[in-house]
């Protein structure tokens, strides 16, 4: 006997003023009571004990499977090294391919015939923003009016950058307040459509409560019904059924995208033949094109007008047309010209039409020297500002540069506040959107709830009817029945969820 068990506070404070015989003797006592009450007691043979009640109390099935979910699905785990592996080897195969095309290019330049080779061209720097043509020209052109002007532009860009930056961020705080206002209002009508959610399911459970007990009153009342109006057989059925129809489904979805996938196909073949064939008569309307174009062009040459005029028509006109060295000799024969000089004219020109790059103008491009060039394209209002800072007598670049700055100040503070009407009437239809999305989906939220709540609760009352079947008292499906009601009262899934 544990000694622990004499050794409480109750104990000591008793046995206090007595002797130790009297001590001895309560303790005896005291091991009596419990050796007789518990340890003999648990000796003896005890009835068996059930859990039934228990089992009814919480409507235990005798059988109940786990999911099928539950397991987990064989998926074959990703080889996370395979794509690094293939974009190095990726990225090395692209370079070894672009160095085997410099090499094949190195190659084939040195067989393509001169006047096939890509004429050789300036490197044209444009620019186009005023700050940096003004700082081109201090650097360039160092003197008190490249100076002065330089300095005036850079101002004028700070002074315009900081008031785009002041009204930027003005439309930004008053397109926030207004968002503000429009979330407000959103949230405050939200608290009647969540109302209207609740107010719902609350709404379902009443009536599930009501329909259930008056649909298990009738079994516990003395005359019960011969037939049960719906039992676990009869929603396997369904279920059944419910496969059956996905199953269906499916097969329909394949057919329909197959039809679509060959349909898609025949589109593609049809349209394909009848490009073939637009582009084939295209090549017919081309040829009477440029017979017609031919025949004009001898017309040209077998007349009497000035030569180098029709030189320069037959240049042109040959040139247009693409033609060929046997279709320029025979026209240019036509002309009355020496043979020294049409077969001169005919070289030069067939040497054009062959030639498969030309050099750009001079007065843009340069003179095709491998250089760089500068160009200046400004659109900018800063410009005309430049100018009048150059030329400070020169009224008219004054009224320029007024005229183009208040019309760029007035398109931009125009389209500032475009720009902030319009987003904040897209976030007010946004929210009325949204509204209407939320509205909407309270019916969608109540039938999802419902149908939660029937699947939480149609096992609990199959388990009922088969307990009914089986021939359980009538007391004992009375406490069934109310635990039901209980579930679907408190039971999954909430009414806050």
């Amino acid at each position: 006997m544990d000694v622990t068990v004499f050794n409480d506070n109750e104990t000591r404070r008793l046995q206090r003023n007595l002797t130790g015989v009297q001590k001895r003797n309560n303790n005896r006592t005291k091991e009596g009571v419990i050796v007789n009450n518990f340890i003999k007691e648990n000796e003896m043979e005890l009835p068996s004990l059930t859990l039934d009640s228990t089992r009814d109390t919480l409507i235990i099935s005798d059988s109940a499977k786990l999911p099928s979910e539950l397991k987990d699905r064989n998926i074959q785990p990703e080889k996370s090294l395979l794509p690094i592996s293939g974009l190095a080897i990726g990225v090395m195969g692209l370079i070894a391919g672009l160095s085997w095309f410099v090499k094949r290019n190195a190659r084939i330049t040195n067989e393509i015939a001169k006047e096939k080779w890509i004429s050789s061209f300036t490197r044209n720097i444009s620019i186009n923003s005023e700050t940096d043509q003004a700082l081109v020209q201090m650097v360039q052109n160092p003197n008190q009016k490249t100076i002065r002007a330089g300095l005036g532009v850079f101002t004028l860009t700070a002074t315009a950058f900081m008031g785009k930056t002041f009204f930027d961020g003005f439309k930004e705080v008053w397109v926030k307040k207004k968002e503000a206002d429009i979330q407000k209002n959103l949230q405050e009508k939200l608290i009647d459509i969540e109302t209207q959610s609740f107010s719902g399911k609350i709404q379902i459970i009443r009536n599930s409560l009501s329909e259930k007990t008056k649909m298990f009153s009738k079994y516990l009342s003395y005359n019960a019904p011969a037939e049960q109006p719906f039992g676990m057989f009869q929603n396997s059925k369904n279920l059944s059924f419910g496969n059956n129809k996905k199953n269906s489904e499916k097969h329909t979805s394949g057919l329909k995208y197959f039809m679509l996938g060959a349909a898609t196909i025949a589109s593609i073949i049809g349209l394909s033949l009848y490009s073939m064939r637009n582009l084939r008569s295209g090549n017919k309307e081309v040829a009477k094109f440029i017979d017609k174009t031919k025949k004009d062009l001898e017309f040209i040459a077998s007349s009497d007008k000035d030569k180098n005029l029709i030189k320069e028509y037959l240049a042109n006109g040959l040139q247009f047309i693409s033609a060929t060295k046997k279709d320029i000799e025979a026209i240019v024969n036509k002309t009355n010209w020496s043979d020294t000089e049409k077969q001169s004219f005919i070289e030069e020109i067939n040497k054009k039409i062959e030639t498969s790059t030309v050099k750009v103008n001079p007065n843009i491009g340069g003179d095709g020297t491998q250089k760089p060039s500068l160009s200046s394209f400004v659109d900018d209002y800063r410009a005309f500002f430049y100018n009048l800072l150059i030329e400070p007598d020169n009224k008219q670049f004054q009224q320029l540069f007024y005229g183009t700055t208040a019309l760029a100040a007035i398109s931009y503070g125009g389209k500032l506040i475009g720009d902030a009407i319009k987003e904040v009437q897209v976030k007010k239809i946004n929210a009325k959107t949204e509204l209407d999305l939320q509205q909407r989906l309270v019916s969608t939220e109540l039938r999802n709830f419902k149908s939660k709540k029937d699947a939480a609760i149609q096992p609990l009352v199959d388990e009922f009817y088969k307990q009914v079947d089986e021939g359980k008292p009538k007391d004992q499906l009375k406490t069934m029945a109310e635990n039901i009601l209980l579930e679907i009262k408190n039971g999954p899934p909430f009414v806050y969820s």
